[in-house]
């Protein structure tokens, strides 16, 4: 208790800090830096003096906590509240954050009037209009570039934001100026209450694009509820045109499904464009990236052909990469006449848009790896145990979920945004390229959101 105590005397007023950890810190504080993917906002969030009746070890730093269950109105998932010295102890800890030179600038008002400033612009000047949430970590299929054959150790269902959580992050976001939220997992529409929060979301003043990322599976039977709700973004992945091949893709049978899903969508009137996802592996489907352009002939829809990504648990190796240069060269083969569509392109997006002069629909790439988008990138992610991941391929997160348990306010949870933004790098987390990434500890791309 003493070492604990010591430890927190330290480290109240530099939640802010790049440096490492002071001499004399508590071995538990030590410990919650060294842990992958465990950055110094994450570990330092929790204030070890407050008071507990209980212990619920806080993860990495192993600071017991107390939290009382309720239930919620709205989806009857379990709700977690603190006591009121919980909320006391907070307020030191994040009132550090405010002596960082990032939160001298002041936080917009009303939608984020000011991008030049704020809690959603890092250091590099980009402003993160753009917010992606992870719903859950489970999901009905096994793909195989997004999880290890075995599957991953899922979170505890505590841990996972609830319904009203999930809402006042939108709220508080979108109040900054967010105006783009896509919703993904894991497979979102497994979330019991999806259409809650779609609903829910969908009703924020400032909200321009509503999307989600789908597999497809369930959305036949939730599309009207999420239409009725605001959806009016979509993305359904697919990434072969073989049944044969989808089942070992995804380790599960399904394809009939999803293609009548995309269907549905089409049909539905809902949406601009249709977007289907197709990650392109070589001796996988790299074969069949003309085949994706054909299918656009006749249908409306959007094909990005992605870029195979290394992620914790996928096996990426180069020999599996196909670079957008590639694929275009496939399939300037079969369609010679396919040209660049550059007034689909809009700032901030992460595709490249081509098109068949004459066919319905259009391709793009998604060039993460050989042309990187990260200059422009305009992303945020909140994962489904609510941690802010300022990049996809960082390995740095701040919890707000533990924040909001522990009483945070509003302005106290933007101040803890702030030093997530403030710590994004100018490209790819700081790694490098992309066998940098594929030699960093991250997440398993069912963990991230996407």
């Amino acid at each position: 208790a003493r070492e604990r105590m010591r430890g927190a005397r330290l480290w109240t007023g530099v939640l802010a800090s790049a440096a490492a950890p002071p001499r004399g810190a508590s071995a538990a504080a030590r410990a919650a830096i060294a842990l992958p993917g465990t950055s110094r906002a994450a570990a330092y969030a929790w204030d070890p003096r407050r008071s507990h009746s209980t212990s619920d070890a806080v993860p990495g730093a192993g600071f017991p906590r107390t939290f009382h269950a309720t239930k919620g109105p709205t989806s009857g998932i379990a709700k977690l509240s603190s006591p009121a010295s919980e909320r006391r102890s907070f307020e030191p800890v994040v009132a550090s954050l405010s002596r960082s030179p990032r939160n001298a600038h002041g936080g917009g008002e009303g939608g984020g009037e000011s991008r030049k400033s704020g809690p959603l612009v890092d250091t590099y000047g980009r402003f993160h209009d753009y917010l992606r949430i992870s719903l859950t970590e489970r999901c009905n299929l096994r793909c195989q570039y997004c999880m290890p054959p075995e599957g991953v150790p899922l979170s505890p269902d505590g841990e996972m934001l609830t319904t009203e959580e999930i809402l006042r992050l939108a709220r508080l976001f979108v109040s900054e100026g967010v105006s783009k939220i896509r919703l993904t997992g894991g497979e979102p529409l497994v979330r019991p209450d999806i259409e809650t929060v779609v609903a829910g979301i969908g009703a924020l003043k400032g909200v321009e694009a509503l999307g989600v990322t789908t597999n497809g599976i369930l959305l036949e039977k939730k599309l009207d509820g999420l239409l009725k709700g605001g959806l009016n973004a979509i993305n359904i992945s697919l990434d072969t045109l073989v049944k044969a091949k989808f089942q070992f893709i995804t380790r599960r049978n399904g394809y009939d499904r999803v293609l009548s899903a995309i269907d549905a969508a089409i049909a539905s009137g809902g949406f601009k464009k249709v977007k289907i996802n197709c990650v392109v592996m070589r001796g996988l489907n790299e074969d069949e990236v003309a085949d994706f352009v054909a299918f656009t002939q006749d249908r409306d829809v959007n094909v990005r052909f992605i870029e195979y990504m290394p992620f914790d648990g996928n096996r990426w190796n180069d020999n599996k990469f196909v670079s957008y240069s590639e694929m275009l060269d496939s399939i300037k083969g079969r369609f010679p006449t396919l040209e660049r569509f550059s007034e689909a392109d809009k700032p901030n997006d992460t595709s490249k848009a081509w098109r068949v002069p004459g066919f319905k629909g259009q391709v793009g790439f998604i060039t993460s790896m050989s042309q990187h988008f990260c200059g422009s990138c305009n992303r945020l992610r909140l994962t489904a145990d609510g941690n802010v991941k300022n990049c996809l391929f960082g390995n740095e997160e701040v919890s707000l979920r533990d924040a909001m348990r522990a009483g945070a306010s509003d302005e106290e949870l933007l101040k803890v945004v702030s030093i997530a933004v403030t710590k994004k790098a100018a490209k790819h987390g700081g790694l490098g390229d992309m066998y940098g990434i594929s030699k960093a500890n991250n997440r398993p791309m069912i963990k991230i959101g996407g």
